[in-house]
């Protein structure tokens, strides 16, 4: 067993919180993650977990070892990136973690020029709606678009998305172009359950001031996709991300109501585990979120 692999070995067991998930993240079995396990504990006369049927915990000793192996460990990375070049042409696989909608709509077209900006890198994209635990599934980064609550992690928020509202020309025809948020109240809405306002809608005017309208609606989804599919197919009016719309506003398919008002908005976040040494690789692809979606979306 080498020693960088007894590292990286105990490391992955400690962050994934078991043998199992630790064989799944290193691609290695579940027998081998036990052997290099019990080559360290033999070699060097200790024992780095208390095991059981159903826990696994770090003694002392083992708590002294994974900071040991995890500094060593960023140390060794950081010195084959300086002397492999890697700080201008960085290589191998960065696996990257963000919403279905994101990542199917808006991260995936950028991804080719990414590539080609970057030969010698692999993107391996895990597109979940879940939160995720960074350090169990072995993600370099997460793209989250809403809040970030996580003290342990390093988050740099890259922009904004704003939110509008908006409706097909043919319900807009049926039922009347709002002239004030307050006419909302009169209307079919739709809404995105996975927004906490649920039915109250706040504007803030061009003046500053902001109401909260109660809206009435028949229909609620966890996806603002399928919000969208909604409001093109004259369900009511949407509340919902621009950039989830916007090619539907440019083709007619839908129109902005009240783009005078503002309503909230979510920010775009780079997340990544709060280590001492970043991956030249992670710090390339945080680089590029910023220069292609720091501007409007």
């Amino acid at each position: 067993m080498d020693t960088l692999d007894g590292f990286k070995t105990v490391i992955a067991v400690v962050e994934t919180g078991s043998f199992t998930a630790a064989a799944e993240r290193l691609g290695m079995s579940k027998a081998l993650v036990s052997k290099y396990v019990g080559e360290i504990e033999k070699q060097l006369g200790i024992r780095l977990f208390n095991r059981s049927t159903r826990t696994l915990s770090l003694t002392e000793a083992g708590k002294s070892y994974y900071q040991g192996a995890l500094s060593l460990s960023n140390e060794y990375a950081q010195l084959v990136d300086t002397v492999t070049g890697e700080q201008t042409n960085p290589r191998g696989l960065i696996r990257i973690s963000t919403s279905v909608t994101f990542g199917d709509t808006v991260l995936a077209p950028k991804l080719p020029l990414f590539l080609k900006q970057y030969p010698d890198l692999k993107v391996e994209i895990q597109l979940t709606d879940r939160k995720i635990d960074m350090l169990e599934e072995g993600i370099d980064v997460v793209i989250r678009i809403g809040s970030v609550d996580d003290s342990n992690l390093i988050a740099r928020q890259i922009n904004h998305f704003p939110l509008i509202l908006c409706a097909s020309p043919d319900f807009i025809k049926k039922q009347g172009m709002p002239q004030s948020v307050s006419d909302l109240e009169a209307v079919n809405c739709i809404v995105d359950s996975n927004f906490r306002i649920g039915k109250q809608w706040p504007f803030t005017d061009k003046n500053g001031h902001t109401q909260i309208v109660s809206i009435n609606s028949n229909v609620s989804v966890n996806s603002p996709r399928s919000v969208r599919a909604l409001a093109i197919a004259d369900a009511g009016i949407a509340l919902v991300p621009k950039f989830i719309v916007q090619d539907a506003l440019d083709q007619g398919l839908l129109v902005e109501i009240l783009p005078e008002y503002k309503t909230i908005s979510f920010g775009m976040f780079a997340i990544y585990p709060h280590r001492r040494y970043l991956p030249q690789k992670v710090r390339c692809f945080i680089d590029f979120l910023s220069e292609q979606f720091s501007g409007a979306i």
